[in-house]
């Protein structure tokens, strides 16, 4: 009667429920330790399944490193959409503060996806670059649909340059905020939300 009841408060994972488990422990390992220094059995093993399981959500490595880099890719993504309509003075505070709200909850993966760079498999950067690609459009495109601003890239070829060159200074600020430089969330919101505004600013 105890094992049965053992085996229910053990329930299965669904594939989905499994595959974000391994993402999960990914994230944390990447964003504590070189690409090259995690090793797919450590994984397994916090995980609890077989390396074999884990091989079968995740073909290699480098599969496995790309698919937690397109989580995170994804996360921010969504919890950074503008919202349609809305000037983007009006609502980029709000934005960066759900924005730095993610990345204090999940600081392992921010980590994990900024490492990515740092790796030096090939694949394994282009599908970072990709990722960075994607916010640099998405914001190019909120300042086109903005109805104060209407700003399009082909107007003012700087502003591709200005967008991408805040991209990485927001990620410097946050980086140095998650090794525990003394500001407060309010403070690295309003930091990164000047800068923006004053690199875009004709």
């Amino acid at each position: 009667m105890a094992g049965k009841q053992g085996e229910r408060a053990r329930r299965r994972l669904s594939t989905e429920e499994r595959r974000e488990q391994l993402l999960t422990v990914g994230a944390r390992l990447f964003s504590e330790s070189p690409y090259d220094d995690v090793w797919i059995e450590q994984v397994a093993e916090i995980a609890g399944v077989s390396r074999g399981l884990l091989y079968h959500y995740f073909p290699t490595k480098r599969d496995f490193f790309a698919a937690v880099v397109e989580r995170e890719s994804g996360r921010m993504l969504r919890m950074t959409a503008a919202v349609p309509g809305v000037p983007v003075r009006e609502q980029l505070s709000a934005g960066l503060d759900t924005f730095l709200g993610y990345v204090e909850e999940h600081a392992h993966g921010f980590r994990a996806f900024h490492r990515a760079d740092a790796a030096g498999d090939q694949a394994v950067r282009k599908v970072y670059r990709q990722a960075l690609a994607a916010q640099e459009r998405q914001i190019l495109a909120a300042l086109a649909a903005d109805p104060e601003l209407g700003w399009a890239p082909e107007d003012r070829p700087e502003l591709r340059i200005a967008v991408r060159g805040w991209l990485a200074f927001t990620t410097a600020v946050c980086l140095e905020w998650l090794r525990g430089a003394e500001l407060t969330r309010a403070q690295v919101r309003d930091l990164c939300a000047r800068a923006l505004l004053g690199a875009i600013a004709p």
